[in-house]
C-alpha cells in the first residue's frame, strides 16, 4: 500500500502534516536539514494524536553533573498529552525508553510527491 501525501514543497523544514495512508492516519515530519518521515499518528504511551504535538530539540547531559545542552532542534517530536519525547531521525525512538517508538512508514518520491508505503 502506498499514498501520495504532499508535494515535496508543500512541507518546510520544520514543519509536520496530518495525512492518511489508506484508512490509517499518519504524521509526516521533515526535519530541518530536508529529510521527511512519516509516523502513525498515534502516541506509543497513551494514544494521542502526534500530530498536535510539536518539532522540537531535547535537553542532553553534558560531562558535567547538572549541566545540559539544548540538542537536535527540528528532530525531536514531542506528545502533546504528557510531553513523551521521540526522536524523528532514530526510528521514532521515545528518548525515555528506545524500546518503545512510533510506527515508521517508508517515505519515498515520484517526481516532486512525497509518497509513503507500508
Amino acid at each position: 500500500m502506498k499514498e501520495i501525501v504532499c508535494k515535496k514543497d508543500e512541507l518546510q523544514p520544520g514543519q509536520t502534516m496530518r495525512a492518511k495512508m489508506g484508512p490509517f492516519p499518519i504524521i509526516v515530519c521533515r526535519t530541518p536539514d530536508g529529510e521527511y518521515h512519516a509516523f502513525n499518528n498515534k502516541c506509543a504511551h497513551q494514544g494521542a494524536p502526534m500530530s498536535e504535538g510539536v518539532m522540537c530539540g531535547a535537553s542532553v547531559p553534558t560531562d558535567t553533573p547538572g549541566e545540559y545542552d539544548y540538542q537536535k532542534e527540528g528532530e525531536i517530536l514531542r506528545c502533546p498529552w504528557h510531553g513523551m519525547e521521540y526522536d524523528i531521525k532514530n526510528e521514532g525512538r521515545m528518548l525515555a525508553d528506545p524500546e518503545q517508538k512510533l510506527k515508521e512508514f517508508n517515505v519515498s518520491f515520484e517526481d516532486d510527491d512525497v509518497v509513503v508505503s507500508l
